[in-house]
């Protein structure tokens, strides 16, 4: 960072008049430009980011509105920031780094279904990379939004005393906007990255075709339709059969496991249509993946976690080097988690726990139990009697009823008793309401 473009040089000064000599050179003509020059100097000193930064001075911004955020930034203290009412204790990079990532969370949300094409929602992205544990080599997100895959795996890293110089971050995305937030994302943090020279669609600009990556985490558009283009026909990436034109999960599904390294391993976030649909090929697609036993894992999730779809979702994680062989976990988690508002829900810290903590003991046959109604270990042969549907709902079964020793003949005179009462409460009511009616000239 420049000595110009740091922030207590945009402080001390954003409150100069028009014509003051800058300490540094040049004269102050308004808060704008004061930090477009910062934006300006930061791309100079820093290649990657050359083109990122967006500049504010042709959007009009009122200079008083300015000049009131740096001062109000300035007064705030970033240093306990806290998740699920957890404290966080961070260094001053990783407060600057969890501040940019709460401002996108709330974007999202205030934008709704825009919102998602950025931002996956933290719990989940913590979910998937506490099951795919990704130590080191190559990890890789090819429809990588805002990068919070890349932020929770340095998180991980750290929390486990790891080495973040042993990982290499890879990824790719559609949207201008985005990419540039993600190259933001990875800057605040220092984390070195290969975003490709510019955004660029996945399937037709692939970014990274001649790369193979040991980890590879994506929560790509669910359901997308225009994604097709005739230049992919014979693409190598469809290996177990050409996705239909009309949705991409299939594609994204292969174009990811292409990119697996002999010992890669995935998670993809889908629509749980893609775990039962039968149609334009999908269940073909879906069958030859399971017989080529690549599927480790699949996790139903509950409703509403995302801001910007009320889409079910599932998540596919893929292994090329399963430690345990021919056999798949179903873990259904559609009932854990929290209502945190009105329309949104989240995973607890031990929710996340309680799932991850699941699939590993199972990974390692060590502790794991199947239990009905969260979670089963099936097998292939199990998962071809159920046409090779992979919804978890169909092999986790329902909670075992406690028997409170209650006859059921007791059981029923009491039910017929109250319902009996019941039936005599509504007439009262019904009567209540006619004479209510008729008292005011309506029959």
């Amino acid at each position: 960072m420049p000595p110009s473009a740091r922030w207590q040089a945009l402080q001390s000064v954003a409150l100069f008049n028009t014509g003051t000599a800058l300490p540094w050179g040049g004269k102050f003509t308004g808060v704008a430009r004061l930090i477009d020059d910062a934006f300006d100097a930061i791309e100079k000193d820093n290649a990657k980011l050359k083109g990122v930064l967006q500049r504010i001075s042709g959007y009009a911004v009122n200079e008083d509105t300015l000049r009131g955020l740096i001062n109000l930034f300035s007064d705030t203290n970033f240093t306990q920031p806290t998740y699920n009412g957890t404290p966080i204790h961070l260094g001053a990079k990783d407060i600057l780094g969890h501040i940019y990532e709460y401002f996108l969370g709330r974007f999202a949300q205030a934008e709704g279904k825009r919102g998602g094409q950025y931002f996956t929602p933290k719990s989940i992205v913590s979910l998937i990379v506490e099951m795919l544990e990704p130590y080191s080599g190559r990890v890789y997100d090819p429809a990588m939004g805002s990068g919070g895959f890349f932020v929770q795996t340095e998180r991980f890293i750290t929390d486990h005393q790891g080495n973040i110089n042993q990982v290499s971050i890879y990824g790719q995305e559609f949207n201008p906007t985005t990419w540039k937030l993600a190259a933001m994302n990875m800057a605040i943090r220092g984390i070195d990255y290969d975003f490709g020279k510019h955004n660029a669609d996945s399937f037709v600009q692939p970014q990274h075709l001649d790369k193979k990556m040991d980890f590879i985490m994506a929560n790509p558009p669910f359901n997308s339709k225009d994604w097709w283009s005739e230049s992919l026909a014979d693409d190598p990436r469809w290996a177990y059969g050409i996705p239909p034109k009309g949705n991409a999960n299939f594609a994204w599904l292969q174009h990811m496991i292409y990119h697996l390294s002999p010992k890669g391993k995935m998670a993809l976030l889908l629509a749980n249509g893609s775990m039962s649909s039968q149609t334009n090929n999908e269940g073909e697609i879906r069958k030859a993946i399971v017989q080529a036993d690549l599927v480790e894992a699949m996790v139903a999730l509950p409703g509403q976690l995302f801001t910007n779809t009320q889409i079910p979702a599932c998540i596919w994680l893929l292994n090329r080097n399963k430690p345990r062989k021919n056999e798949v976990l179903f873990i259904d988690a559609r009932q854990i988690g929290y209502m945190k508002d009105r329309v949104l829900r989240d995973f607890t810290l031990d929710d996340i726990a309680n799932i991850a903590d699941t699939f590993h003991a199972w990974q390692k046959s060590e502790g794991y139990e199947d239990q009905p109604a969260f979670c089963k270990s099936a097998t292939l042969e199990d998962i071809e009697k159920n046409d090779y549907v992979l919804t978890p709902g169909r092999y986790v079964g329902t909670a075992e009823q406690e028997d409170d020793d209650i006859p059921f003949a007791e059981k029923m005179q009491k039910l017929t008793a109250l319902l009996k009462e019941q039936f005599k409460q509504s007439a009262e009511l019904e009567a209540e309401i006619k004479k209510n009616l008729g008292g005011l000239g309506y029959e």
